[in-house]
């Protein structure tokens, strides 16, 4: 992706064009993408630019290019048109611009030598390629020449010429004679960088007729050979020898141009004898390391990978024993161009701005040319979004039209480059190419990286959501990259779940949810633990794990850290490894590891086989000690010790140790010595000078160690100079004015004679020439007093004693004392980068004012005042320390909206220095913490009471409070999500119009201007109402019941056949039952209705007006209660309008007694009794 530049002063004019830029997109390496969009033209691969061919094999010039939509190709020759289909002998490869020239007819290749340069284009642009100069290769004859021999005397100096034909590329030379064997070369006879075979000096050995010069042509496989050159040598005695003269280079100086990146070779070839040693050295630094090799008896000195540092004098020193001579080279490194910032491909959308760059470097410097779709960018058609500075192209608003292939240029007079870079103008709306639904897995307390690959024009913004219907994701617990991938820096548990990424930009919006699974880690329960066991015994390990249910286990057992040997006496279980019939070789490292798909855990043990118990009659035991011990062969520096073995006691004895007593400094004290192996009762032993040596010996076998022999005869050795000198030199100063120099002295058998001391030198580096020298004795440390403060000084102390000096010692570099550093720490700077990080900034103090090791730097910062509560508290100052000479550091932990001061100061030795004066800094609001706590109190039919107390920590400004509620029915699931924002000063509300009955879950949380913090949930119900909700329940849910519907149309239809009959019948005069009602009763038409139930009142009595117990009915008998019945139909939640028998007849009409409508304040959605009905018709 591109980046920002910093602009020079001569542009300042561009300084705010450049900083509205934005960064241009990257194309993601999605396949499926990339066959979609619309691309310029790329060449993918092309020919070298100088391109040599073998004229024998046909001619192939590659261009290879990709775009959307394919590119077309063209190609022109010599900076012409190169029409192909008027040459028959070249073809061009199908969807390809490789060019095929067919020289099998008899064409010549030289025919088509030129400069070639390819051009891809399509609709949104041209790329070019490189020019490709193309040459056939050239292995021309040696010409025919008289060679006469050569009369050399002998010491005399010999050049052999060569001069091979010119060929194309130039040839490989060797020397070899006439049975193709490899003429020997040395440090006297080489071949030289030219080719021509050089001899400092010649032998009579040199004498011979076939010194043959090849040529080998490797491009077409062709050798050519010389005339052999015929040398004869003659001796004259005596034979006179000679200083060093150069064979080549001639004369005292030469130079020697090479280019960057190259392999630099200088030559020198003497003459001389003896023959002449070649030496190089850099005049004014040294040779490379690393680089730096010697050729050719080091007579050629060879540099790869040369840079302009390597440029400088190089000087060849030839020496003997008569002489020397030598010979400057000067070297000079110039450079092809080479890339500082090439220039990358830009995607962007219509509008945006962009830059491309191109930026080279090389000796001299290269000049920058632009071109756009292969033409100077100069005579191209004009881009009003397009401005041309010098290195930069700078693009602004850009349009569609503006997409281009664009050409750079960097050229010197030793090469060029040439890069393509398109600008592809794109308007896309968002795609997330990650899959849909990927599973992610990780192991609890991991990270979790969750991808979200995404493309755009222009850049979509992501934002990542946890759930269906989660919020947005925000937070120090995320990690948000800008390639869309989340980061879960530590996965818990409840971690897991459906995340969702949202990509839009202006053109649109998409998003895409992945799963996130996270497991809990495999462990070892029981691990295997160490065994000794017997020989033919059993060995069992243990390894119970506990692992995630989800994930499959596999369970490794390794020894010694290789596969378990292919033995079935190792049983493998499900928990366990047993080792049957146990051997001496099953001893080892057992390790059990268990794998999953996420996670691997191991735990190991040792085996130890011993031997099994001796049966009784044998009893093993440690050996006695040895006898006789004998001292004999008596030098200065060695004596040889001989015994005589203990008992074994039935266990072979295995070794002897030797130890040794010095009568004369450590009396008593028994050191080791050496030891031998058990077979062995001699041994030659190395002696120290005045040492008085007794010699004691303890054998060994298998079951231990003997007690020591008695000591030998002593044995004084002769005093001499130590051997060796202190160890563990220092010079440490204790105060700013002293220099503590110690050493760890001599064991007093090292000091190899009487009157051991140490003469302690020191002298201050690179400031005395002298050394300052004392002796002292029975010391390990010298104070030097009045030294400068903390400077170097070299110290060496040597050992001597009566008979003289140890040798000369090394020497070590110490410091005189520290101090405190004189100076603070300047131009500190706090950048705060979020609500509980800040970063500080310093400039080092000058080294010279640490006056010490400078060890770092120490942050000291307290909280001042917290910005919310404007309360001051107890100052706790908190102190970061930066080891070395770090100049930044982070300081984590702080509390958002608070104020804070720190100040720095560096460290040595001593202690710290000055502090620097306080630096005051704020960290921004945060979001807050949850509420301190939410009570829901006096619940009533249709409202709740909620209190709250304000956040511990508000981390800002509080602006508000957010509640959310919802119902939740029987079966748990939540109803609709009502929210409401309350002010920042409030602490209750009270939430009415709620249904009654009814469970509700809360979820609260504050917010302050930077977001929502973390929420509280509580859940309370409303109190029921248990008559108003039996009688609603009767009274709706009967009337919508299908067979209640039913039954409602066939009585209906009844009573109109009863009303014709009635009719019929009244016509004649007759009289009936329901005729006589109605004498004894008023027209019902004009009775009114009953303003508390509605019902009719012809047929009511007195009974009909006392009130239902709460929740029950009853049926026109009045017989039954809810009370006393256990299965009535109102503890089912159905309504029972008491209109029927248990046998399920009518019986309203005629009882005598009607059902009393519902309790007041529940409206019923049902028709009116059609009993009702028809006594308003009789």
């Amino acid at each position: 992706m591109m980046k920002k530049k910093s602009i020079s002063a001569s542009k300042a004019s561009l300084i705010f064009f450049l900083c509205q830029m934005i960064s241009a997109l990257d194309v993601p390496l999605d396949s499926k993408l990339l066959e979609e969009l619309s691309q310029p033209p790329t060449i993918t691969q092309q020919s070298p630019k100088d391109y040599i061919v073998d004229p024998r094999e046909n001619i192939v010039i590659q261009c290879e290019a990709k775009g959307k939509p394919p590119p077309s190709f063209s190609w022109t020759r010599n900076g012409t048109h190169f029409d192909i289909d008027k040459d028959a002998q070249v073809t061009m490869k199908p969807n390809s611009g490789t060019l095929v020239v067919n020289i099998m007819n008899g064409v010549k290749a030289e025919a088509y030598e030129g400069v070639y340069q390819c051009t891809a284009r399509n609709e949104r642009g041209a790329a070019i390629s490189n020019n490709i100069v193309i040459r056939p290769s050239r292995s021309p004859l040696w010409t025919k020449e008289k060679l006469e021999p050569n009369h050399v005397r002998e010491g005399d100096s010999l050049v052999l010429n060569c001069r091979p034909p010119v060929g194309l590329p130039p040839p490989i030379i060797f020397w070899m004679d006439n049975a193709f064997q490899r003429l020997p070369q040395s440090e006297r006879v080489s071949q030289g960088l030219n080719g021509d075979l050089y001899f400092s000096n010649v032998q009579p050995e040199d004498t011979r007729e076939d010194y043959i010069c090849y040529a080998r042509f490797n491009h077409t496989q062709t050798i050519q050979q010389k005339q052999p050159i015929s040398v004869k040598v003659f001796s004259t005695k005596p034979v006179t020898e000679r200083p060093p003269v150069l064979l080549t280079p001639t004369g005292s100086t030469s130079n020697k141009v090479e280019l960057r990146g190259n392999v630099l070779l200088l030559e020198c070839i003497a003459a001389g004898l003896p023959t002449p040693v070649i030496r190089w050295i850099k005049e004014g630094g040294e040779l490379p390391a690393n680089r730096t090799f010697f050729e050719n008896f080091k007579k050629t000195l060879k540099i790869i990978d040369v840079s302009e540092a390597d440029s400088g004098n190089y000087k060849c020193i030839a020496r003997n024993i008569l002489g020397s001579t030598h010979h400057v080279i000067s070297v000079t490194v110039k450079a092809s161009p080479y890339w500082i910032t090439a220039p990358r491909n830009l995607v962007l959308s219509p509008g945006e701005d962009g830059t491309l760059i191109c930026r080279a470097n090389g000796n001299p410097k290269p000049s920058i040319s632009w071109l756009t779709n292969g033409v100077p960018i100069a005579i191209a058609p004009e881009d009003p979004s397009r401005k041309v500075d010098g290195d930069t192209i700078i693009f602004s608003a850009v349009q569609e039209r503006s997409s281009a292939v664009y050409q750079c240029n960097a050229s010197n007079e030793y090469g060029y480059l040439l890069a393509n870079a398109f600008v592809n103008v794109l308007a896309e709306p968002p795609r997330i190419l990650t899959p849909a639904n990927k599973l992610y897995q990780v192991i609890a307390d991991s990270p979790a990286l969750i991808d979200c690959a995404y493309f755009g024009s222009p850049k979509p913004e992501i934002e990542w959501f946890k759930g269906v219907k989660g919020s947005i994701l925000r937070g120090n617990e995320y990690v948000f990259h800008d390639n869309g991938t989340l980061e879960i820096p530590v996965a818990q548990k409840d971690s897991t779940g459906t995340y969702t990424c949202v990509a839009r930009n202006k053109l649109g919006k998409t998003q895409n949810e992945v799963q996130l699974e996270v497991k809990d880690p495999t462990m070892i329960i029981k691990q295997p633990e160490y065994k000794v066991i017997q020989r033919s015994a059993q060995a069992s390990f243990e390894c119970v794990i506990k692992h995630d249910p989800t994930l499959l286990p596999t369970v490794i057992w390794l020894k010694d850290n290789n596969e378990l040997p292919d033995d079935e006496r190792f049983l493998v279980g499900k928990d366990n490894l047993t080792i049957m019939n146990v051997t001496d070789k099953d001893d080892g490292t057992y390790t059990c590891i268990v794998n999953t798909t996420l996670d691997s855990v191991s735990a190991s043990a040792v085996l130890t086989v011993v031997a099994a118990p001796p049966t009784p009659a044998i009893i093993y035991a440690r050996p006695n000690p040895p006898l006789d011990l004998e001292l004999t062969g008596q030098l200065e520096r060695s004596i040889e010790l001989s015994w005589v073995p203990g008992e074994e006691n039935n266990s072979p004895i295995t070794n002897f140790v030797i130890e040794y007593e010095d009568g004369l400094h450590e009396p008593g004290v028994w050191h080791y010595q050496t030891e031998v192996p058990g077979s062995q009762t001699t041994v030659q032993l190395k002696l120290s000078p005045y040492v008085n040596y007794s010699f004691r010996v303890i054998a060994v076998n298998e079951i231990g160690r003997s007690q020591p022999s008695e000591p030998s005869e002593q044995y004084l050795t002769k005093s001499a100079n130590p051997d060796e000198n202190p160890s563990n030199v220092q010079g440490i100063g204790s105060e700013p004015d002293n220099l503590v120099i110690t050493w760890e002295s001599l064991k007093g058998f090292q000091s190899n004679g009487p009157g051991l001391q140490y003469k302690v030198s020191w002298r201050q580096k690179d400031v005395d020439d002298e050394w300052t020298s004392v002796v002292v004795a029975n010391v390990s440390k010298y104070i030097v007093s009045g030294t400068p403060t903390f400077v170097p000084y070299e110290i060496k102390v040597q050992a001597l004693n009566d008979l003289g000096y140890a040798p000369e010692p090394s020497e070590v570099i110490g410091h005189s004392g520290e101090d405190l550093p004189m100076v603070a720490p300047g131009n500190v700077q706090v950048h705060v980068i979020n609500s509980t990080l800040a970063k500080v900034h310093w400039d080092p103090v000058p080294l010279k004012s640490v006056r010490g090791h400078l060890q770092g730097y120490k942050v000291y910062y307290w909280k001042v005042q917290s910005l919310s509560r404007r309360s001051k508290r107890h100052v706790e100052k908190k102190i970061l320390t930066f080891r070395g000479n770090k100049t930044f550091g982070m300081l984590p932990g702080l509390e958002p909206y608070s104020s804070y001061k720190l100040n720095v100061r560096v460290v040595n030795g001593k202690g710290e220095g000055p502090a620097s004066p306080d630096k005051m800094f704020k960290t921004p609001e945060g979001v807050p913490s949850s509420p301190s706590f939410l009570k829901i109190t006096n619940p009533t039919l249709d409202s709740l009471t909620l209190e709250w107390g304000s956040p511990t920590h508000p981390n800002g400004v509080l602006t508000s409070y957010i509640l959310k509620f919802q119902p939740i029915n029987n079966t748990h699931e939540l109803g609709p999500l009502v929210e409401i924002r309350i002010p920042a000063n409030e602490s209750s509300l009270i939430l009415k119009n709620l249904n009654y009955s009814t469970r509700y879950k809360f979820y609260f949380n504050a917010q302050t201007s930077v977001g929502s913090g973390s929420q509280i949930t509580e859940e309370a119900v409303t109190i029921m109402d248990e008559g108003k909700m039996a009688m609603a329940s009767r009274q709706v849910d009967i009337a919508t019941q299908g067979w209640f519907i039913g039954l409602m149309c066939a009585v209906a239809l009844l009573i109109l056949i009863l009303l014709i009959v009635c009719f019929i019948r009244r016509n004649k005069g007759g009289k009936y039952p329901v005729k006589e009602k109605e004498d004894a009763h008023a027209d019902p038409e004009i009775q009114p209705m009953k303003e508390d139930d509605g019902t009719f009142g012809e047929y009511s009595d007195a009974e009909d007006h006392k009130p239902l117990k709460k929740g029950s009915r009853t049926p026109s008998d009045r017989t039954v209660k809810k009370e006393d019945s256990d299965d009535s139909l109102v503890d089912y939640g159905e309504g029972v309008n008491g209109q029927f028998n248990e046998d399920g007849s009518f019986i309203g009409q005629y009882s005598g007694k009607k059902e009393k409508e519902p309790a007041e304040g529940n409206e019923s959605s049902e028709a009116p009794s059609p009993v009702n009905a028809m006594n308003s018709f009789v």
